[in-house]
């Protein structure tokens, strides 16, 4: 049973950070990639980062280039979104979601469909 757990949400006031984190059980954590998306209510859902297996590619939405740096350990099974420079259009809930599955959303050149429940991520203004 894949199990698919975000963490690190909360209420910050814009120009601030958080760092959410990802921690994936039963598979084998470091054959696969691992996405972020964030859900507004309202608009579509939205792929925001991606990294390999190894940990080594890395690709981000052009929106949030250059503020959020997506990682990961693989001793860990766990990804971080380390989140900076916030701004009030990063408000939503971000989800957490593993490569692979039947039902998929292409993202950054990966097929993702094994999600989490997501976590909250507040920017006031």
């Amino acid at each position: 049973q894949v199990q698919v757990v975000e963490s690190g949400g909360g209420s910050v006031q814009a120009g601030g950070s958080l760092r959410l984190s990802c921690t994936v059980t039963g598979l084998n954590f470091d054959d696969y990639a691992i996405g972020w998306f964030r859900q507004v209510p309202g608009k579509e859902r939205e792929g925001v980062a991606t990294v390999s297996w190894s940990g080594v590619s890395l690709v981000y939405a052009p929106s949030v280039k250059g503020r959020f740096t997506i990682s990961r350990d693989n001793t860990k099974n766990r990804v971080d979104l380390q989140m900076n420079s916030l701004i009030h259009e990063d408000t939503g809930t971000y989800i957490c979601v593993v490569e692979g599955g039947d039902e998929t959303e292409s993202f950054g050149g990966y097929e993702f469909g094994i999600w989490g429940q997501g976590t909250q991520v507040t920017v006031s203004s």
